[in-house]
C-alpha cells in the first residue's frame, strides 16, 4: 500500500514537471521579455539614482580647524567717574570719547552761569570796540602793528589749548595788549575815553565769565569716556568672586546695548585691561584652567587673546573671568556683549567628517579615507589631529606608528599617503 502510494507521488511530481517545462518552452519569449524588462528598470533606477544623488567628492586641501562657544560677556573694567561742583551746567569736552590722557590733564569743563549770555555781551562789546577803535586818531604804525601782531599770536596759540593756567594767562596778555592799544590811540580823548569804558566793561564780563568756569582733570592716567551708566561702582575689578549667575542676571542689562553720553560727567578708563565675565556650562568650560589662554572673538570681529583669571562652579555652570588687553577702547561703549570663546584652533590639511571612516586593527580603530585618481580607488590611513562637528586637520602616519598599530613592512611601503589636493570620496 505505501509503495503505491509512493509511486502515485512521483508519477504526480514528474507531470507537474513537465508541465512546467511545456509552460516555460510556451512562454519562453514572454519570459526572457519580462526579465530583460526588469533588467532594464533596475539599470534605469540606478542610473537616474546617480543624476539625483551623484558619488560626491571633495579635494584635499590647507585649512583651519577650531571649536568656538558663543557666549555673553559682562564688562568689568577699572574706572573712575569725574564729577565736578557745578554738576547739572552742563559740560564742554576738551578731550574727546576714547582719547588718552595723563593725570592732570584737563578733560573737559563746566559752562558758566548765564555763560550764553555773557558770551554775547563779550561778542557786543567787541563790535563796538573795534568800531571805536577806528574813530580814534591813529597811531603810529609800529606801535599799533606790533600790539596787533602780539595779539593775534596769542589768540592763535588758545586755539586748542586745554591747559586753565595758560588760558588765563592769554586772556590777560590779550586784554592789557588791547588797554595799551587803546591809550596809544588816545585815552584822553573823548574816543579814547568811550573806548577804555568799553574795555573796561568787557574786562568785567570776561572776569565774570571765567570765575564761573570748572576745569576737571583726569585723576589717573586712561582714557577718557562720557559713556557713564552707573555701573562703574558695581562692576568693579576689586572682587571677582562676588559674580554668580544671578548677581549678573539681577543687572537686567540688555546684550549689545551701547551706554548712553553723559553731558554732566565723565569717567577715566584704564585702557590695559579690561575683563569679561561670562557663565559656560560646556565641557570645555568644565576643564578650562585659571592661567589658560583662549582666543576671544569680539562683536567687531577682532580676535584677541584672553587669559582665564578667575573661575568659579555653580552646580554644572562655570564662571569664567576673562582678561584682555586687547581691544578695550572699543569696548567702553559696551557693558554686556555676545562674543565667541575659540577654545582651540588646529591648521593643516583638513578634510570633512563625512570623508573620513574606520577600521579596526589589533583592538584599535583606525582612520582612513578612499582616494580617487584616473578612475581607481585607494585606500588612505589617516591619523586625525584635531576634530570639531564638521572637519578634521589629519597627517600621514609615520612608519613607526604603523608598525606599532600591527602593519607589516610590506604593507607600510605599499602604503600611499594623503596629500593636498587629493581627491576623495565622502559620505
Amino acid at each position: 500500500m505505501e509503495e503505491t502510494t509512493n509511486v502515485k507521488s512521483k508519477e504526480k511530481n514528474i507531470k507537474n514537471g513537465n508541465k512546467l517545462i511545456n509552460f516555460l518552452k510556451k512562454h519562453r519569449k514572454k519570459i526572457l521579455l519580462l526579465l530583460l524588462a526588469c533588467v532594464l528598470i533596475y539599470i534605469i533606477y540606478m542610473v537616474v539614482g546617480l543624476i539625483r544623488k551623484p558619488t560626491d567628492t571633495v579635494y584635499v586641501e590647507m585649512g583651519q580647524v577650531r571649536e568656538e562657544e558663543i557666549a555673553i560677556g559682562y564688562m568689568v573694567r577699572d574706572e573712575e567717574v569725574i564729577r565736578g561742583e557745578n554738576y547739572k551746567n552742563g559740560i564742554e569736552q576738551i578731550k574727546t570719547e576714547g582719547e588718552k590722557v595723563a593725570k592732570g590733564e584737563s578733560i573737559f569743563r563746566y559752562y558758566s552761569n548765564n555763560e550764553e549770555s555773557l558770551v554775547q555781551k563779550i561778542k557786543d562789546l567787541d563790535e563796538k570796540i573795534d568800531e571805536a577803535m577806528e574813530k580814534t586818531e591813529k597811531a603810529p604804525t609800529s606801535d599799533t602793528k606790533a600790539l596787533e601782531d602780539q595779539i593775534d599770536t596769542k589768540l592763535y596759540n588758545l586755539y586748542g589749548e586745554s591747559d586753565l593756567k595758560v588760558i588765563q594767562n592769554s586772556k590777560d596778555e590779550i586784554i592789557s595788549s588791547m588797554s595799551k592799544k587803546s591809550k596809544i590811540a588816545g585815552e584822553q580823548s573823548p574816543a579814547g575815553s568811550y573806548l577804555k569804558k568799553l574795555i573796561n566793561q568787557r574786562s568785567e564780563y570776561e572776569n565774570e565769565l571765567t570765575s564761573g568756569e570748572e576745569y576737571i582733570e583726569a585723576t589717573k592716567s586712561g582714557i577718557v569716556s562720557y559713556r557713564v551708566d552707573g555701573y562703574e561702582d558695581i562692576l568693579t575689578t576689586s572682587d571677582f568672586g562676588k559674580y554668580t549667575k544671578e548677581f549678573l542676571e539681577d543687572l537686567n542689562l540688555k546684550t549689545g546695548q551701547i551706554i548712553p553720553m553723559s553731558s554732566e560727567e565723565g569717567k577715566i578708563v584704564d585702557n590695559y585691561k579690561c575683563y569679561i565675565v561670562c557663565v559656560l556650562d560646556s565641557e570645555y568650560a568644565k576643564k578650562a584652567e585659571v592661567g589658560d589662554t583662549v582666543t576671544i572673538r569680539l562683536p567687531s570681529g577682532k580676535e584677541v587673546k584672553a587669559d582665564i583669571e578667575y573661575k568659579t562652579t555653580e552646580d554644572k555652570e562655570y564662571i569664567l573671568t576673562l582678561k584682555i588687553d586687547e581691544g578695550v577702547e572699543e569696548l567702553t561703549a559696551y557693558r554686556k556683549i555676545s562674543f565667541s570663546i575659540i577654545w582651540w584652533s588646529s591648521s593643516g590639511l583638513r578634510i570633512p567628517n563625512t570623508a573620513i571612516s574606520t577600521e579596526e586593527k589589533n583592538g584599535k580603530e583606525i582612520s582612513y579615507v578612499i582616494r580617487t585618481r584616473i578612475g581607481y580607488q585607494d585606500k588612505i590611513l589617516v591619523k586625525v589631529l584635531k576634530t570639531n562637528e564638521k572637519y578634521s586637520i589629519v597627517t600621514n602616519y609615520t612608519s613607526d606608528e604603523l608598525t606599532e598599530l600591527g602593519y607589516t613592512a610590506s604593507e607600510i611601503r605599499n602604503m600611499p599617503n594623503i596629500a593636498i589636493y587629493d581627491e576623495i570620496l565622502i559620505n
